[in-house]
């Protein structure tokens, strides 16, 4: 008698005999041996069944073929027939059109045994079969980062609501036939029922980091498949209904926290789906649509709306309320998230999608896009939308109409424009062609134009190679500048006179360009032919370009390219930097500054640079930037962009390195580079080896990270506090330590000594608007984290409409909040509270500053310097002090100013700032003693003097 096998995979096909074989061969070729295929055809129509067959009789022990009597329209059916004759202890699915890599089965079949689960999924990667490099995308890859078995899928929900597949499991077969588990019948996407139906009733679940299925998707399919066929309301009702069915089964359950973060998960993406189709669309769809998501989803809990971010939301309310007019251009900015679609209204000192819907509550907070900051944004910063809205064509002449919106009249009526369309090829590096715009003008919320491009004469593009070409306007107002694409939505783009072309390569190539809407809703062009004989011609070109030398050409190139790229590539720069860059000689009199990860020209890596410009000193400053343009650094300095290959040459070369916060960790530092770590901060919150999250790293890790410390020569502390915390922390021992203070503070030590205006500061306020005759108030807080380390987004822990009501006339606030955050203001307090983030170096903020409020942020050890006022909003204090990491010490209890905790707290300290200075005068005082005991206004001069020397000492500058 045969060994039962270990594994059934059922393969369902119908009418796709072509790739049938390749998806059986993918079960044969598994590592696992003790393996059957189980092929079951859907009453296939054009030969699927009669290669099912040949395959069967080719391997009679290890495949078989089923055949269904008549075809059921969907997967569903021929999986359940494909369970009911299985003969393996665990089952599989398999598609057609898709493979298993090699040792799927054995790591299921392995993880299944060890863990006795009664269900192991793995990961799926699905492969853009049909894009030019075969673009891999894991499918919820976070899911499988580590094998992990749990007990119920309440213990991991975030596998049945985001991986909803049947594909990427294994399934003992006894358990789902004593559990009655089936696939439903006639009806789509059974494949979320089944998962939702197995995952509740499994009890135990393992999860593998394995990739165990390779999904094959062809985006430019003509026939989609069932799952892409967006377009027809059936699949939106099918989708719907499943819906309803897995709600069905968790209410039983009484499982309301899974079915909220289901809730949440089809507002933000089974609805997006759909939502991306309906520009395409007609309106008859468009309000079926919408009847059948009002039906479902205006039964969702607040709570899941609440957790959608600002456009989503927008979409769902003007769905909800069929405002196709509002919600067309909010679709486009959920496809284009860079895009600013709509006009925009401004009423009561905030900003609103549109101005409709205000009288109702939840419109307006929907609706409310202050907090998105559109209103903050420049025309050079802005994508605004640029509708089309007429395309025809004229003896070869192009003729485009449109309208570009104007977010709250960013374009001013009496700017002066102008306008060119760029016609582009979609292949990098390929060759683009411009045109005028010779009409503009503004109408109404928009600024529509006209162009006449006469393609047929002057556009030439090469033929095959440059086969779709894309279409921007670029605008100029006043001389600010942005570029937008081309918005197609419902134009009709069909039959219209063709625009003839001549491309480089003749017309064997391509005769023609025809329109087409992009995926993300944009014009476009193909270039095409017509008729058989064009079409033979065509042919003949393309396998001559598919031939044995064209290939070999096209290898050469991709390998060039790879190449390339993998040069290019962090870990060859590493390897580099290593191997090579370091053995080449240190160019004496060389600095490589950096402040904060190359995001500014600040801090005390500043104060050095600016103390050694001021001496003279003959040394080769280089400053190292992030992003791709150096905006505030120094002119009269080398700059490297970060991560360069001239970054990595300058450090390879340095003899010094100045920085604060720490240059690439993988890079080692050589013997005879100095490196002087000035840090950025006395520390409230324990740092380094103190924190949990270092202390629980493996030991190469922890080694790994202790090397990357050791490269600091000299570590500058301003006090014993940091000694006894970030130089503990660190492990740095005492012979590095510089207790010079921090050369950053040397202005503040300066201000205070001689109560004189600070210049910057003055050049500041007066660039700023800032009118001295009433006090400035900076408010600064540090960043919030969540549990697993990603920044938090910034919000007001107070309302700071409430806050520029009351003190608008009494003084002015700026707000600073951590580098890690961005904000909005609303323009009601437009005047009144100022957003300075980004100013680049924030020691002219504390000069120019009043006071200050602050929550935890190290600038507290550094203002007390000024010995100004200072008030602590410590309205979470209890959660930042007592997760994982704890504070060094309470600052309750020793904080120099009054500690507020709620709103009003607050704003009764700001009402009395000069109390609040007498008050505190004393142990402010102490304050700064204890933790700046060594800032003394000479930090970057005690530096400079032991490392560099005066000018007239004069050092080798060997620049070779």
């Amino acid at each position: 008698m045969d060994l039962a096998p270990d594994i059934s995979v059922v393969v369902i096909v119908y009418n796709d005999a072509e790739r049938l074989p390749t998806a059986v061969r993918s079960v044969l070729a598994q590592t696992l041996r003790n393996v059957e295929v189980v092929i079951a055809d859907d009453c296939s129509t054009d030969g699927s069944y009669e290669v099912a067959t040949s395959l069967a009789a080719a391997d009679p022990r290890r495949v078989r073929a089923i055949r269904l009597p008549h075809n059921s329209g969907g997967c569903g059916e021929p999986r359940n027939q494909g369970i009911a004759v299985a003969r393996g202890r665990y089952v599989m699915f398999l598609d057609s059109d898709d493979t298993l890599p090699p040792n799927a089965c054995r790591a299921m079949l392995e993880a299944a045994d060890r863990t006795d689960a009664d269900l192991v999924s793995g990961l799926c990667v699905r492969v853009h079969a049909d894009s030019r490099h075969d673009r891999k995308d894991p499918w919820y890859p976070w899911l499988y980062r580590s094998t992990r078995t749990v007990e119920s899928i309440a213990d991991l929900p975030d596998l049945m609501v985001f991986d909803t597949l049947s594909t990427n499991k294994c399934y003992r077969r006894d358990f789902l036939l004593s559990s009655g588990l089936s696939f439903p019948k006639g009806i789509h996407y059974e494949d979320l029922l089944f998962s939702a139906q197995s995952l509740l009733a499994a009890r135990r679940i393992t999860l593998i980091p394995s990739t165990v299925y390779t999904w094959n998707v062809l985006d430019k399919a003509e026939v989609k498949s069932i799952s892409n066929r967006r377009h027809e309301i059936n699949n939106f009702a099918d989708r719907v209904e499943i819906h309803r069915r897995i709600d069905a089964l968790l209410a039983d359950r009484a499982m309301d926290g899974l079915k909220l973060a289901k809730d949440i998960k089809f507002l933000k993406h089974d609805l997006v789906l759909y939502l991306r189709e309906l520009p395409f669309l007609d309106d008859d769809y468009r309000r079926r649509f919408a009847r059948m998501a009002d039906d479902y989803i205006a039964g969702f809990p607040a709570a899941a709306y609440a957790e959608l971010d600002p456009i989503h939301a927008i979409c769902a309310y003007l769905l909800l309320k069929e405002d196709w007019a509002n919600l067309m251009p909010a679709v486009d900015t959920l496809i284009n998230r860079h895009k600013i679609s709509a006009p925009l209204a401004e009423r009561d000192g905030r900003v609103y999608w549109c101005a409709d819907h205000l009288d109702d509550p939840q419109g307006r907070e929907v609706l409310d896009v202050t907090a998105l900051g559109y209103h903050t944004r420049p025309l050079d910063h802005m994508a605004p939308r640029n509708r089309l809205t007429g395309y025809a064509v004229r003896d070869g002449r192009l003729i485009l109409d449109g309208a570009i919106v104007n977010p709250l009249g960013v374009i001013p009526p009496g700017a002066v424009l102008t306008g060119e369309l760029e016609f582009r090829a979609r292949r990098r590096s390929l060759r683009s062609f411009r045109f005028p715009v010779r009409t503009l003008r503004h109408a109404g919320e928009s600024v529509v134009w006209r162009a006449e491009v006469p393609l047929a004469r002057q556009l030439r593009p090469l033929g095959i190679v440059d086969d779709v070409w894309d279409v921007r306007l670029r605008l100029n107002a006043d001389g600010h500048r942005t570029a937008t694409r081309l918005t197609a939505g419902n134009t009709d783009l069909d039959d219209t006179e063709p625009l003839c072309v001549r491309p480089l390569l003749s017309r064997l190539t391509a005769d023609r360009l025809e329109p087409e809407v992009s995926a993300k809703g944009h014009l476009a062009f193909r270039l095409t032919q017509r008729g058989p004989a064009a079409r033979r011609t065509h042919a003949l070109v393309e396998r001559h370009l598919d031939g044995p030398a064209a290939n070999a050409g096209k290898r050469a190139y991709r390998a060039a390219r790879a190449g390339w790229r993998d040069l290019n590539s962090g870990r060859r720069k590493i390897q580099a930097y290593h191997r090579m860059l370091r053995l080449l000689p240190v160019r004496r009199g060389t600095v490589v500054f950096e402040s904060h990860l190359g995001r500014q020209y600040s801090d005390s890596p500043r104060a050095i640079h600016e103390e050694m410009r001021r001496r003279g000193l003959p040394v080769t400053a280089i400053w190292s930037y992030a992003g791709d343009r150096p905006e505030g650094f120094p002119q009269d300095a080398e700059l490297v962009r970060r991560w360069s290959w001239r970054y990595l040459r300058a450090l390879a070369q340095a003899e010094f390195w100045i920085d604060n916060q720490g240059y690439p960790l993988k890079l080692d530092k050589r013997p005879e580079t100095t490196y002087i770590q000035t840090w950025h901060g006395s520390a409230l919150k324990r740092m380094g080896f103190d924190e949990p999250g270092y202390r629980m790293l493996s030991e190469p890790e922890q080694a790994a990270y202790q090397r990357s410390l050791d490269r600091f020569d000299h570590f500058v502390v301003r006090g014993e506090h940091d000694v006894r915390t970030l130089a503990r922390a660190y492990r740095i021992p005492d012979e590095k330590l510089l207790r010079t203070g921090y050369p950053r503070n040397d202005a503040l030590v300066r201000a205070r000594e001689t109560a004189t205006p600070d210049p910057d500061a003055m050049l500041l306020a007066e660039r700023l608007g800032i009118s001295r005759d009433r006090p400035v108030v900076l408010y600064a807080p540090t960043f919030r984290a969540h549990p697993g380390g990603r920044v938090r987004e910034f919000e007001f822990p107070f309302d700071v409409d409430r806050f520029a009501d009351r003190f608008g006339g009494e003084l002015t606030l700026l707000v600073r909040p951590h580098y890690f955050n961005r904000i909005a203001l609303p323009p009601s307090v437009a005047g009144r509270v100022i957003d300075v983030t980004g100013e680049p170096d924030i020691t002219p903020l504390l000069l120019l500053a009043d006071a200050v409020v602050t929550d935890y942020s190290s600038l507290m050890f550094d203002y007390a310097l000024l010995q100004r006022p200072m008030v602590f909003f410590a309205y979470d204090w209890e959660e930042y002090s007592q997760d994982a990491r704890g504070t060094y010490f309470d600052l309750l209890a020793e904080a120099p100013g009054p500690v507020a905790r709620t709103e009003d707290e607050l704003f009764a300290a700001l009402t009395d700032l000069p109390g609040v200075r007498v008050r505190y005068a004393t142990r402010l005082k102490e304050f700064a003693d204890r933790y700046g005991e060594y800032d003394r206004g000479d930090a970057a001069a005690r530096i400079v003097d032991r490392f560099f020397g005066t000018a007239d000492a004069g050092r080798t500058d060997d620049r070779a």
